[in-house]
């Protein structure tokens, strides 16, 4: 598409002395491989009719090499055919690199220390994987993170939990805590459910749980880790992010950079400090704020509290800092919850006052919410959190009724789940419903891994090895599922320049119906054309392949 764009405006630039940008579209298969209205853009310049304008590129269109025929339809569009060799040619391209000598930091999943993986964390690790796997793809070099609370008001909760639950700060105890990454995550949850609901009822406890808060920013400080409480403390800590390792293992995606927010605070708070000497924060009641633009809709912000303990705003200016260190990125994409765009925005400005440019090198995304059968939201401080694991478990147990192949069973799982966090465009809400998310009949990833399976079936049997030569000519049918598979490599470019996977979910869904449609009327195995039908199956298969690759999703051979 790229290179016929490119084509098309150096003959209007030539011919037409005019610079456009030239947008093609594709059509219905019957009325061309691609479509534009250029001539209609030229029309006010060159004060012509479109029509006559586009009579005449279509007549210096019809001498390139790939293009079998040009015809004007209409006011004055353009519809373009290509060679079928040039067709098929096309559908073996891969997308271009659009990111190809930029660094990219993508920043996701992001759970928090002492606190179990539910849902949300589930949809936004593998969307975040997804995406971080587009830029790859787009050729840029990649650096996975992820940040996460492990101080704050909610560490000193659990914490307290973890006290009263074991009778008192006795680290010998937690022998008795099996040894099993997520049982012991299931325990620190108990803890902190128990600290939680006596800081809302309690107020002996609420006391002594904001005690423990400025106690365990003292930890790292000292680098206490010999005391009772603090042997407590680290233990438990390194439980979370062994826990974190195990969850990421179990649906497949990839390692990332922890930053602990003890790693950040300290990076952030000599940032305010020194923002704070050059005006860019204001001291208001013992604390250190950043003062909101009113006319730009930004509200103002603590970054130290009069405490003297630093905020999530300091925590998050860290983390950028440290990035920007350590990755000196061109780019950086983080992706949060929906909650948090008006947040993130007083964030990315003050980044912006602190460093004038850095907000221009960070793009925000935000996920939606996970919502089940009866349409609540979850909540992790009343303890009713639909877990990672649950949800996993649930959509396990459906697959194991389509499928019995224990490796299969895996693969499926993982398919379906990913498959159904990227079918939904980013930033709405899912509505997660197991029946539709585990189907063999509709837009899902057990469907799609269906569909690749019964092609690699086909190209078993096949008699003929796959092959095409430069004066194919292919028949209706041939060349619509051709069309299609065309259209792969300017999906992903869109997905790449968009950063919205959703696009590949409904190419590959329309794409198996297409094929679907020319395995109904034609025959592949045995007859004449095998040769050429072979190497479309195959491109088939593979384009399935890659398209649910670029998800996190594998493609079985046989189910």
């Amino acid at each position: 598409m790229n290179a016929i764009r490119r084509h098309i405006e150096q003959l209007v630039e030539d011919h037409f002395q005019q610079r456009v940008e030239v947008r093609l579209d594709r059509p219905q298969a019957e009325f061309g491989d691609y479509a534009t209205n250029v001539a209609m853009q030229l029309a006010r310049p060159l004060g012509r009719n479109p029509r006559e304008i586009a009579e005449e590129l279509a007549e210096l269109l019809r001498h390139a090499d790939d293009i079998a025929s040009v015809e004007v339809a209409g006011p004055g569009f353009i519809n373009i055919f290509l060679h079928d060799y040039a067709l098929l040619t096309q559908a073996a391209q891969s997308a271009e690199q659009s990111l190809s000598g930029k660094s990219y930091v993508v920043e996701y999943s992001c759970p928090n220390a002492f606190k179990e993986l539910h849902t949300g964390h589930l949809y936004q690790t593998i969307a975040g994987d997804i995406i971080a796997g587009l830029v790859a793809r787009g050729g840029a070099t990649l650096y996975r993170t992820s940040f996460g609370g492990d101080v704050g008001l909610h560490v000193a909760k659990c914490l307290w939990g973890m006290v009263a639950t074991l009778g008192g700060a006795m680290p010998e105890k937690l022998t008795q805590v099996p040894e099993d990454a997520f049982a012991r995550s299931r325990w620190i949850s108990e803890c902190y459910v128990r600290g939680a609901g006596q800081y809302e009822e309690n107020e002996e406890a609420k006391q002594e749980i904001d005690e423990l808060n400025k106690t365990i920013y003292g930890f790292h400080e000292t680098s206490d880790h010999q005391s009772p409480l603090a042997q407590l403390y680290w233990t438990t800590r390194q439980w979370s992010y062994d826990y974190f390792n195990a969850f990421y293992d179990l649906v497949g995606v990839a390692p990332m950079r922890q930053y602990p927010e003890s790693e950040t605070a300290p990076v952030g708070m000599a940032v305010v400090k020194e923002e704070l000497q050059k005006g860019n924060l204001q001291q208001s009641d013992g604390a250190i704020v950043y003062v909101g633009d009113e006319a730009k809709h930004l509200h103002t912000r603590v970054f130290v509290t009069s405490k003297g303990l630093p905020t999530y705003e300091t925590k998050d200016i860290g983390v950028i800092w440290l990035e920007k260190q350590e990755y000196n990125f061109d780019h950086r994409i983080l992706l949060t919850g929906n909650d948090q765009k008006e947040y993130m925005r007083v964030v990315f400005a003050a980044a912006d006052t602190f460093s004038p440019g850095i907000a221009a090198q960070m793009t925000h995304l935000t996920n939606g919410t996970v919502r089940f059968g009866d349409g609540k939201k979850m909540s992790s401080r009343l303890g009713n959190v639909t877990r990672a694991v649950d949800v996993i478990d649930a959509v396990r147990e459906k697959v194991a009724t389509i499928v019995t192949d224990e490796v299969l069973l895996t693969d499926v799982t993982l398919g379906a789940i990913k498959y159904v966090f990227a079918k939904y465009r980013l930033g709405g809400d899912i509505a997660f419903d197991i029946d539709e998310t585990v189907t063999l009949a509709g837009n899902s990833g057990p469907y799609i891994q269906y569909a690749h399976a019964r092609a690699r079936s086909i190209l078993a049997k096949a008699t003929q090895p796959a092959a095409v030569d430069e004066q194919v000519s292919l028949n209706e049918d041939e060349r619509k599922l051709a069309q299609k598979l065309a259209e792969y490599s300017d999906v992903v470019g869109k997905s790449i320049d968009e950063l919205l996977p959703h696009y590949i979910c409904t190419y590959l869904y329309e794409l198996a119906q297409e094929f679907n449609r020319f395995y109904e009327n034609t025959r592949v195995v045995g007859a004449d054309e095998e040769a050429r039908r072979v190497y479309l199956v195959e491109r088939y298969a593979d384009t399935l392949k890659d398209g649910l690759g670029l998800l996190g999703i594998a493609a079985p051979a046989r189910m």
